[in-house]
């Protein structure tokens, strides 16, 4: 691991990444073929631009300047590209490296790759589009700028260096800012002991269920029982509930009315009487025409304009819609002029030279698995518990060079002297400062990750609302969560306010999800996958914001239906896919149980910790006005709990029990079990009040003996409450015995009691 500046907290330039790029080229001229890995696309655009122009300028070449500036900038210009959307390329020649990700053609992808093999370009900047299942040829370095997304992929990657028999990966890390040195850290570590993140496979997706049965009716009619079997002996389906399986039979045969959204019109017939599925007229050039697991982003294609057009790559909506025709961008690395910009397409042509416009996309940010989280949490109070030399040693075990050591050193006696304590696994930290308006800011620093982080920011919104009165969105990153909070001259909240109790916080959140954004963006595309978003012309572009539209429309007639299948499976995927709940669940359950503690801590100016925290959270709401409403709040939904809790897995409490053990129990209730039996008139006498109204036969088979279980008379005599009726009364439709105590109660004479008798009537 390498950084190339002594101090991390205090740039020359505010900026790390003209030293970053000044080394990667370094690196790059020093080596025959190297990779260069991004976690973005346009990261790797960035960088790519930024390298052949550093080697541009080291050969010796003069780089044309922007359009609107005099001089070609150095750094303190081009500094706010790391930071913005779109940044400036100026057009260097491509001497050292070439981009390589998902929205770059398939052709312009493949000819990267044979000129790296040929040993024509000395370096590619690549995303995961290079991980796996492509032969590189000799690749003599790997490079990772940032963290990789996870241990895994960072050993995919590295493992693209030195791929033959007997040679030696070799890679090098280098973090963006502090903080990554953390997360940089323990992928190293876990990658050099071989530990992976477990592999989790989607458990019961209803949308590709709905696709895979139109496909399969649409070559031959399906018998329903023997497709459930077909469909459950495939791992993502293995406990499929049958409630979930005819759920969705039902929306493809036409439960829903189709009168108020067309697209749900039956697909099949399903015939209950002899159990088979038979497609209707377009279903198969449904499957085949909107098929596919993959969303539909809008993304407009990029076409070189020339008497036989070739696909250059794929851009961005709203990057489209900022430019004009007339404007040169970069992609791959190439400057491009645009021509014409039609309702699908960008056409382009070459612009060697030209400075351009650097690209960018908007994705998910998938976040850091609970269980690396976890890792980095344990490795961090391990690091911050050590003394210098001590300290010393285990950087240097962690592959770390001498400016990464002192900045991780620097890193944690700064958060120490900031808060006292360093936030880990088995330690979490509250922190409370005033922003520049004077607003509260309340920090969660945990290092367990987006996934666990974003469903308990969900349920903080909703407690600020309910208890606070305060509509608050708090938000959550891989490193904790940030809540800003007005100023009313009362103490702000401390850890109460991130602390619920492990047997409800799934039920907030079940609750909160459907009203979020991501249910919005999730059931769109679930949506789509089920074949009810069918798309209108196949192999042209569907605008996404036509899609928002019209999956906005089928949402207010799904949540009509607490069974809707589509609305299940989104709330599916958000819980199990998107989040991780069950880690949450025993992170309260632990705090709970003192297994973990928050800590809490008042800052005059926020920590280190807290400064990377809070530049995510500038960054998520720099466009807040930008997000579509419909996918800002969805309405409140009603669910059908029973069906949920089968399609997640949950399990009942009483399906935990042995139904053996519930007899029995049930069995020691009744007082029909030997040790618990009536030994005389008086026991008999405490079954009554125990057990109600009893008849003759019922007295007798709760008896230990045969004489208390005979036949029954009631002398009269003073009242007792220990008695029985002399005449069994009519109890629902039968003659039952009932205590006097309970006689008299409702109303009986005392002269209806009597002393317990056995005899022979």
């Amino acid at each position: 691991m390498q950084v190339p500046v002594p101090d991390m907290a205090n740039l020359a330039n505010n900026s790390i990444w003209p030293d970053v790029e000044a080394r990667l080229v370094d690196l790059i001229e020093a080596h025959n073929s190297t990779i260069v890995f991004a976690n973005s696309r346009r990261l790797a655009e960035r960088l790519t631009a930024r390298l052949n122009e550093i080697h541009a300028e080291r050969c010796g070449e003069e780089l044309p300047a922007a359009p609107d500036q005099k001089t070609n900038p150095k750094v303190a210009g081009g500094a706010p590209a790391h930071i913005m959307a779109s940044g400036q390329s100026f057009g260097a020649p491509l001497l050292l490296a070439r981009a390589h990700h998902g929205s770059v053609s398939k052709e312009q992808r493949a000819l990267v790759e044979e000129d790296l093999k040929r040993g024509l370009l000395r370096a590619v900047v690549a995303t995961s589009s290079l991980e796996l299942g492509i032969d590189m040829g000799a690749v003599d370095l790997v490079i990772q700028v940032e963290a990789p997304p996870s241990v895994a992929n960072g050993l995919q990657r590295i493992g693209r260096a030195g791929h033959q028999v007997g040679e030696i990966s070799r890679g090098v890390l280098f973090p963006k800012h502090r903080t990554d040195l953390l997360g940089c850290a323990v992928s190293v570590q876990r990658m050099l002991a071989g530990q992976i993140e477990t592999m989790r496979v989607p458990a019961n997706p209803l949308d590709i269920l709905a696709q895979h049965t139109v496909a399969a009716a649409a070559l031959e009619p399906l018998n329903a029982d023997r497709w459930f079997d077909t469909v459950r002996r495939s791992a993502p389906f293995a406990t499929l509930p049958r409630g979930a399986f005819e759920a969705t039979l039902d929306l493809l045969s036409g439960k829903y009315p189709s009168t108020e959204f067309a697209e749900l019109r039956p697909r099949l017939v399903y015939d209950r009487d002899t159990g088979t599925l038979t497609a209707r007229p377009g279903a198969q050039r449904l499957a085949v025409t909107s098929g596919g697991a993959i969303p539909d982003r809008g993304l407009f294609t990029v076409w070189l304009a020339t008497e036989k057009p070739s696909r250059v790559g794929e851009l961005d909506e709203e990057m489209v819609y900022e430019s004009r025709p007339g404007d040169v961008i970069s992609l791959g690395a190439t400057s491009w002029r645009i021509t014409e910009i039609t309702h699908d397409r960008v056409l382009v042509i070459p612009a060697p030279g030209q400075p351009a416009r650097l690209p960018f996309w908007r994705g998910d940010d998938v976040g850091r698995s609970a269980e690396l989280g976890a890792a980095l949490g344990a490795l961090t109070g391990e690091l911050a518990r050590l003394n210098r030399d001590e300290f010393g040693k285990r950087c240097a075990a962690l592959s770390f060079d001498d400016y990464a050591t002192d900045n991780l050193w620097g890193l944690l006696d700064d958060q120490r002297a900031a808060t006292r304590v360093v936030p880990t696994d088995t330690t979490l930290l509250v922190e409370r400062f005033r922003d520049e308006l004077g607003d509260w800011r309340v920090i969660l620093h945990s290092p367990y990750g987006l996934r666990v982080h974003g469903p308990l920011a969900l349920a903080v919104g909703r407690r600020l609302r309910e208890r606070y009165d305060i509509d608050e969105k708090p938000t959550a990153s891989d490193d904790g969560i940030v809540v800003r909070l007005p100023d009313t001259g009362d103490t702000p909240p401390g850890a109460e306010l991130f602390v619920f109790d492990a047997e409800e916080i799934d039920d907030v959140i079940t609750a909160e999800v459907g009203e979020s954004a991501l249910f919005a963006s999730r059931f769109r595309e679930s949506a789509a996958r089920a074949l009810l978003l069918p798309r209108r012309h196949p192999g042209r572009r569907s605008p996404l914001w036509h899609q928002r539209q019209r999956a906005a429309q089928l949402l207010e007639v799904a949540r009509k239906y607490p069974d809707f299948p589509i609305v299940l499976e989104t709330v599916r995927e958000c819980l199990q896919d998107v989040y991780d709940g069950p880690t949450l669940t025993r992170l309260m359950a632990d705090i709970a149980q003192r297994r973990v503690r928050i800590a809490e801590a008042d800052t005059a100016t926020p920590s280190p910790f807290a400064a990377s925290l809070l530049f995510g959270y500038v960054g998520a709401f720099i466009y807040e006005g930008d997000v579509p409403l419909a996918e800002r709040r969805a309405a409140a939904l009603s669910l059908d709990s029973t069906l949920l809790a089968e399609l997640l897995g949950r399990v009942e409490l009483r399906e935990l029990l042995d139904p053996e053990v519930i007899v029995a129990t049930g069995r020691q209730l009744q007082h029909l079990t030997a040790d618990r039996a009536a030994r005389d008139a008086e026991g008999v006498a405490d079954l009554l009040r125990l057990l109600g109204p009893l008849t003759e036969d019922e007295v007798a088979a709760r008896a230990g003996a045969p004489d208390v279980g005979g036949g029954w008379r009631v002398a009269r005599g003073p009242a007792r409450t220990d008695g029985v009726l002399r005449r069994p009364q009519l109890v629902g439709g039968r003659r039952r015995h009932r205590p006097a105590a309970r006689r008299r109660r409702r109303g009986g004479s005392g002269g209806a009691a009597g002393d317990v008798h056995r005899g022979s009537g």
